[in-house]
This record gives structure tokens, C-alpha cells and sequence, in this order.
């Protein structure tokens, strides 16, 4: 009997894909879930949806619904994390607002530059009280990270407690979307029309999803480097092994220059290709911010669409909510991806063999030229002894540059948030690629602090 514990578990999305997944599973049949979340409301639906889906799936599972982590963990094996101090979108906005007033503009400000630091610093706190209580409930246990900034908190988990730690994202499949647009017509792949780009747009996902249901089954993609931040290093065809980079390259150029133009840039300048689509990759890169030049504009990046995606969660709870009651087919929930949490506790817990396309861990040699111990992406193998990093080698030095800037970044936000110090937080925003002013860096620090002392107690 296997025991996981969900904590976030009231997100409208893990209730949609990561429950049913779990849930679907004749391997965990049987198994303990406990879902936490601090919002009752939200628990409340996604406790009674999993009772329903245990019930009409007859999946054997002992559920329980807890508003405290520390009363869930006890004897836990995975701790599936997908926590985030909200308002979401309000305080999103609200971070690429505060930079606005001091001539700092951020390209997204979700996960690099000054947001990258604050995001963080607002989630660190109830982050290390979960994982210092798994040191004496659960200290064997697999802490399976979900939430934003991937480097960074899966970072304040490695260095700063002795749990392990895995973060999983899915962004790699942008690379397969746009791999997949580029070779359309070389491997059979029809493109919908419509699709502008691998920006979060509503209206774009499901056309992107069609993009990549159909790449996943002929190309092998084998990508490294820090989340939202990594690079693909090879291309080869699944079905005939033939490698298909330099056809790419070729494909990629004679794209509109429309489609995602600042991943063409780079691709262009550096002769690697960059996973994570336009809107991800411009917070990490320093060309992106310059008040003068604008190229924000000049690349058309999209900002997140607060107030829609807000209004998308309370639809998708509203929704959940009515499967939960049974007014609702649950038949949708028959064919969810867990985004890779099922993939690790099924492989960890029966001793299965599973390679993984993507996963954060420590950097024990797996990418040789970045930082040992900092929190990088590579493809893993999943077993019963656990997690591990396929080997890739070096990236081109010029790439790694600009991981490794991030990456010391990353863990100067992390030992500033955990020790509540000043001093480092400022050093963190001075050294930021998004910052080009020192006083700006001081005035934003200090905006930041003051607008959410309320969530920053350690400062």
C-alpha cells in the first residue's frame, strides 16, 4: 500500500488531471491519498469528486481531506506538492505592476528577473514548514514539486532540508509543438489553422495539443538545462533513427518570422534550439528589458492574461464542483495526464523502468559544465531505487553561460527568502538580467517588501 499526500490539492487542475490519473491506476489500487489544502472551500469539491471517482472506478483508494499538512504526513511515501500563496493572478499583476513604477520593465515576471525573486520569497515560507515536518513524519519520503519557480523551489528543498526532491514540468512538449509545426509537411503532421504560437492563450492550447499528440510518436527529443530555461540537443526520428537537427534548422527559418520570433533569434545567434516558447524564455535572457530599445515590442511578448486565467479557475472549480455533485459526466477524466507525478510514484513504488522525458534534479555530473548541486532539467530513469538523471554532457559554453547566471541567481533569492536577508535579496535583483538601473533594484526591493510584509514575515 502506497501512501501520497497532495497539498494544493484544491487546484482546479490537479483535481482535473493529477487525482483522476492517480486515481486511474490499477498499480495504486488500494493505496492512501490525503488531500490538503488550506482553502475548505476548494477541498471540500476535490475530496468529494476523488470519493466519487474511488467509487465508480472502484479503485479501492482510502481518502481522506485535511486543512494542515502536519496532520496528513505521517508515514507518507510521495508528498505531491502543488501549493501557491494566492491570489494567483493578483499577485502576478501586481509584481509586474511594482516594477512599472521604477522604469523596470519585466517580459512576464512569473519565474525570472524581480517577479522570479518575490514569487518565490511569498512561497518559501509555508514551502520549508512542509518539508521540515516531513524531516520527522516522513523523512524517507519523495517531495514531487508542482509549483512556480520550478529552479528555485525545488532549490530551497535540496539545499536547505534533507528531503528529496524531484520538480516536474511540462513544458519540453512546447519543443515537440514546435518541432512539430516546423517538420509538418516531412513527417505527415497537419497543422490547424489558427495556431500563432506557444504563448498560455485559451484559445491556442487545444491547438497546440493537437500539434503535439501527433509529434510525440515520431520524433525523440532529448533536451537539458534549468526549467522553463532548457535547450534541445537532439533530434532523431522514432521510427527510422535518422537525425532530423539539421533538417530543423533548415524547416525552422522557413517559418513565418511571426511564429514565436525571439525563440528564431536565438536559435539563429547561439545554434541551439530553446524549449520553452517566447513568452518563458525572455525572462532569463539580458536583452529582453531595455526601456529604449523595447523589445518586448519587438518581439510581440504576450503577457499572461490575469484576469481571464482567474476566471478560468473559478469556472474549472465550478465545474469540478458539479461532477463532485454527479450533475456531471466524469467520462472527461478518463484520459488525463498527471503531468508526470503517476509516472514517478508507479515506478518508484512497484520497481518499474521509466524513462522520463524531463525532471529537475540536483546537478551530480548529469550536465557537466553547470553548477554541482543546483537544480537542472534533464531526461530521467525511474525505478525502484528512484530517480535518475540521463548523462548529457556539456552544453555549448555560451549556453551554459546564461543557465549558470540563473542558476546563482536562483540560489542567492533562495538563501535570501529562507534567511529573510536583505542584504542577498538586493544582490539577487542587482545581478538579475531584467535589472539595468542599481537604485531601481533598491526601490523595488523595497516596494515588494513593504506591499506584501503580510506573506514576507521573515523580513
Amino acid at each position: 500500500m502506497t501512501t501520497i499526500i497532495v497539498i494544493g490539492a484544491g487546484s482546479a487542475s490537479f483535481g482535473e488531471n493529477t487525482l483522476s490519473a492517480l486515481l486511474r491506476s490499477p498499480k495504486l489500487r488500494g493505496s492512501i491519498l490525503r488531500l490538503v489544502d488550506r482553502n475548505a472551500q476548494s477541498l471540500d469539491i476535490v475530496y468529494r469528486l476523488a470519493n466519487r471517482l474511488n467509487r465508480e472506478w472502484n479503485s479501492g483508494f482510502e481518502i481522506s481531506a485535511h486543512q494542515n499538512h502536519k496532520g496528513a504526513l505521517a508515514g507518507a511515501d510521495f508528498v505531491v506538492s502543488a501549493i501557491e500563496v494566492g491570489p494567483r493572478e493578483e499577485l502576478w499583476k501586481s509584481d509586474y505592476e511594482i516594477t512599472l513604477k521604477y522604469g523596470i520593465h519585466q517580459p512576464y515576471a512569473e519565474n525570472g528577473g524581480p517577479g522570479g525573486f518575490i514569487h518565490t520569497a511569498r512561497n518559501i515560507g509555508p514551502l520549508m514548514e512542509i518539508v521540515h515536518d516531513m524531516e520527522q513524519a516522513c523523512p524517507k519520503a519523495w517531495f514531487i514539486n508542482f509549483t512556480n519557480p520550478m529552479v528555485r523551489i525545488c532549490d530551497a528543498v535540496n539545499r536547505h532540508s534533507k528531503i528529496k526532491v524531484v520538480g516536474l514540468c511540462h513544458q519540453i512538449y512546447t519543443g515537440y509543438a514546435m518541432a512539430g509545426v516546423a517538420l509538418a509537411k516531412d513527417l505527415g503532421i497537419q497543422v490547424p489553422d489558427g495556431l500563432e504560437g506557444m504563448h498560455a492563450d485559451v484559445m491556442q492550447h487545444p491547438l497546440q495539443q493537437m500539434v503535439i499528440h501527433q509529434t510525440l510518436p515520431l520524433i525523440d527529443i532529448r533536451a537539458a538545462g534549468t526549467n522553463h530555461f532548457s535547450w534541445i540537443l537532439s533530434v532523431h526520428d522514432r521510427r527510422t533513427g535518422e537525425d532530423l537537427y539539421p533538417l530543423l534548422k533548415q524547416r525552422f527559418f522557413e517559418l513565418d518570422s511571426n511564429f514565436e520570433p525571439l525563440t528564431r533569434r536565438v536559435f539563429r545567434d547561439f545554434g541551439l534550439f530553446p524549449v520553452p516558447g517566447d513568452t518563458h524564455l525572455c525572462e532569463y535572457l539580458p536583452w529582453m528589458s531595455n526601456p529604449n530599445t523595447k523589445p518586448w515590442k519587438k518581439f510581440n511578448i504576450r503577457l499572461y492574461d490575469w484576469e481571464l486565467m482567474a476566471g478560468l479557475r473559478d469556472f474549472s472549480l465550478d465545474r469540478l464542483n458539479e461532477m463532485a455533485d454527479g450533475q456531471m459526466t466524469i467520462e472527461s477524466l478518463l484520459d488525463t495526464d498527471s503531468e508526470g507525478a503517476l509516472e514517478m510514484i508507479e515506478n518508484i513504488a512497484f520497481a518499474g523502468n521509466h524513462y522520463h522525458l524531463a525532471a529537475n534534479l540536483p546537478n551530480m555530473g548529469q550536465i557537466v559544465n553547470l553548477p554541482v548541486n543546483a537544480i537542472v532539467e534533464t531526461p530521467v530513469m525511474v525505478n525502484g531505487a528512484g530517480i535518475h538523471p540521463v548523462h548529457v554532457g556539456s552544453l555549448p559554453e555560451p549556453v551554459a553561460e546564461l543557465c549558470r547566471r540563473e542558476l546563482m541567481i536562483a540560489q542567492l533569492g533562495v538563501d535570501a527568502a529562507v534567511e529573510g536577508d536583505y542584504d542577498k535579496a538586493l544582490q539577487c535583483l542587482l545581478l538579475d538580467p531584467v535589472i539595468h538601473d542599481a537604485d531601481a533594484a533598491r526601490l523595488i526591493l523595497d516596494d515588494y517588501l513593504m506591499t506584501y510584509r503580510e506573506q514576507l514575515p521573515q523580513f
